[in-house]
């Protein structure tokens, strides 16, 4: 009962940390309701887009951040091998469906982002190198995340750059998961992209 206890405190606290909503936050800070603009997302790409690219590269590291504190938290004081994970994957649960805006969120792409840097960090940083060269040749983010998505979920499965494959199981589910997620999140702008109307970031 105490260890369920224990799980319990760690999870509803990683919800409450992910659910906090730094875009919305930052943006009404400056006087936008990023719901109401571009693309109405909460999310560090629409503040960079709609408020300006200091506040969100501010946003993206606020959602960053609280992806990646938590799991680093759970590794140092949870004393239990798959606590990171789930506390993680709390995180991203919580922007994505924060409590403080009946339960709509960003796409979690910076959070996720944040959780795997904690789990995976060389798989991560070859993400989001993939992400970088992507958006640099294309001018889009969105399409840069689907692309480093589609390489975490299958990446993941491989032993290589601090990635336990199959010998990680849950890790490699939960991985996969989230960058499918991610990807469905990203189901309007993928729809734009193929239609040929999707906002370039410069």
């Amino acid at each position: 009962m105490e260890k369920a206890m224990v799980w319990a405190a760690w999870l509803f606290g990683a919800y409450l940390a992910g659910s906090v909503p730094f875009g919305f936050l930052i943006g009404k800070m400056r006087g936008v309701d990023v719901r109401t603009v571009g693309s109405k997302n909460i999310g560090a790409t629409n503040v960079f887009r709609t408020v300006g690219k200091k506040w969100g590269l501010l946003a993206f590291l606020c959602d960053f951040l609280k992806g990646f504190v938590p799991v680093i938290l759970a590794r140092t004081f949870g004393g239990e091998a798959h606590l990171p994970l789930a506390v993680g994957l709390m995180t991203v649960v919580g922007h994505m469906f924060t409590c403080f805006m009946k339960f709509k969120g960003g796409k979690g792409i910076a959070t996720g982002f944040g959780m795997l840097v904690g789990l995976v960090p060389w798989l991560v940083l070859t993400a989001f190198g993939i992400w970088a060269v992507t958006v640099w040749l294309s001018h889009y983010i969105s399409l840069g995340s689907c692309v480093a998505a589609a390489f975490l979920a299958v990446g993941v499965w491989f032993p290589w750059l601090g990635s336990e494959g199959w010998r990680n199981l849950p890790l490699s589910i939960v991985v996969t998961l989230v960058a499918i997620v991610a990807i469905y999140k990203h189901k309007a702008n993928i729809r734009r992209l193929i239609d040929g109307c999707e906002n370039k970031i410069y």
